[in-house]
């Protein structure tokens, strides 16, 4: 998995071939979660079409509503669509009690709820930005009811 931020990172602590090792979000969770919601290209994006994203469950419903043009752009659309799956998975973070970012050991990062469900944020965003089904507001529904 490309994640932009990653290459700073990498700069710092070596090479990984492409993951982040899990105790490193064990270390510096809060480094990691602030790393994970720079979603830069979805934040300009949205800017650039009226829409603040600020954390909270309604900026989802306001990314649902998009014009999907991003869709005419193959290369943008993975990329635009890994940014959608970790601003999903900050506002659930940031929102969702007990919920907290979690690397798998191939350096995956999901969301975790308390009960200990772990979701793909980034796959659920990739499928949003290629399809726009499920929204974001509705995946963000159904995980804050757990």
């Amino acid at each position: 998995m490309n994640i932009p931020f990653l290459d700073g990172w990498r700069k710092r602590h070596g090479p990984s071939r492409g993951a982040v090792p899990p105790e490193v979000a064990d270390r510096d969770p809060e480094g990691l979660a602030g790393l994970l919601a720079e979603c830069e290209l979805l934040r300009a994006h949205a800017k650039s079409a009226g829409v603040e994203l600020d954390d909270a469950p309604s900026s989802l419903e306001a990314l649902d509503q998009l014009q999907p043009r991003w869709r005419d752009d193959p290369e943008l659309l993975p990329w635009l669509g890994n940014d959608a799956g970790l601003y999903l998975g900050t506002v659930v973070v940031r929102t969702v009690r007990g919920a907290g970012w979690w690397l798998r050991q191939d350096g995956q990062p999901v969301v975790r709820l308390a009960g200990g469900r772990e979701i793909d944020v980034v796959e659920a965003g990739r499928t949003w930005a290629a399809d726009g089904a499920p929204e974001l507001s509705q995946l963000y529904a159904e995980l804050a009811e757990v």
